[in-house]
């Protein structure tokens, strides 16, 4: 009887530490666990040690508290022109509460995907097809306030929303290709005649530059042929006046020779001679003699014809 018994409570003790060990529950982090006793909600475990009653209470759900992101498929819309796109969009959301996460929506998931493509179907339809391809962050910023205001009551916070694509009918993507074509071609004429227009603004300034460097080149060689001209009729003008000076100066000192010497008038009219015969051996046809000088040719005459009677 003893040996059954032993094995009994052994077998109880392992069960009681089976039961206890079931009972202790580790939070990791990031993360939250809702519990329940007796099918009623009991509390949240946040992050650390736990223990549950055994039997009566339970985990009813583990809740990520990280940012999740959900990529959900193409959705069709219709703009306010009447044309139809599809559009896929990308939402940035966190758990705040999981309390309200695990009882306020019975697919949290499928109910954002759901809301997400009802918000992009209002705000789409008061949008042109132009202003729904360049206005995807207005589109962002009001899809993240409807959504994060509708899933406030299901404990998740909406931090972003983003449109992935937008595809427009083949038709539609046809014309914008043929429109961007044209565009990209009327901007490369602009640049082209905008870069002919420089080149021939800057060949005229190039040529307006020359011209007038040319002009100064030439009014500074008439300038420095001027002053070169004025300086040579300068020298010229003093190597004159010099050659005058000394003339005057070579005729001065043979005055005041001759009025120092105190020549006589024997002398004198030798001199006088000498300077007739001078003036005789040129081509004039008529010469006017001092009477000084025709008193001495007749003397001179007269001592010729004696002289020749002597002979």
């Amino acid at each position: 009887m003893t040996e059954p018994i032993t094995w009994l409570v052994i077998i109880l003790l392992i069960i009681v530490i089976i039961i206890i060990l079931s009972t202790i529950k580790i939070v990791p982090q990031a993360h939250a666990y809702v519990i329940e006793r007796l099918g009623t909600y009991n509390g949240t475990w946040s992050v650390g040690f736990h223990m549950k009653a055994p039997v009566i209470d339970k985990i009813a759900r583990r809740v990520t508290l990280k940012e999740q992101v959900v990529d959900f498929a193409p959705q069709p819309v219709i703009t306010k022109d009447n044309v139809t796109m599809r559009i896929d969009t990308v939402v940035f959301f966190q758990i705040t509460d999981p309390k309200l996460f695990c009882y306020g929506v019975e697919n949290p998931i499928m109910a954002i995907e759901n809301l997400t493509a009802t918000t992009l179907r209002n705000i789409i339809g008061d949008l042109e097809l132009d202003q729904t391809l360049t206005s995807r962050e207005t589109i962002n910023t009001k899809m993240r306030a409807t959504l994060d205001e509708a899933t406030d009551p299901w404990g998740i916070k909406v931090n972003r929303v983003e449109l992935k694509n937008i595809i427009p009918p083949a038709a539609i993507q046809d014309a914008m290709e043929k429109q961007m074509k044209a565009e990209r071609e009327r901007r490369e004429q602009i640049l082209i005649a905008e870069g002919e227009k420089k080149s021939a603004i800057l060949r005229a300034e190039g040529h307006k530059e020359s011209v007038i460097l040319e002009a100064e080149a030439e009014k500074q060689s008439q300038i420095l042929r001027a002053e070169a001209k004025k300086e040579a009729t300068i020298k010229e003008a003093e190597g004159q006046a010099q050659a005058i000076l000394a003339v005057q100066q070579a005729n001065a000192d043979g005055i005041r020779a001759l009025n120092e010497a105190a020549p006589s008038n024997q002398v004198l009219t030798i001199k006088s001679l000498e300077a007739f015969a001078k003036a005789a051996d040129g081509k004039a046809t008529k010469i006017i003699i001092p009477s000084e000088i025709q008193s001495v040719a007749g003397l001179a005459s007269s001592l010729v014809e004696v002289a020749k009677s002597n002979n």
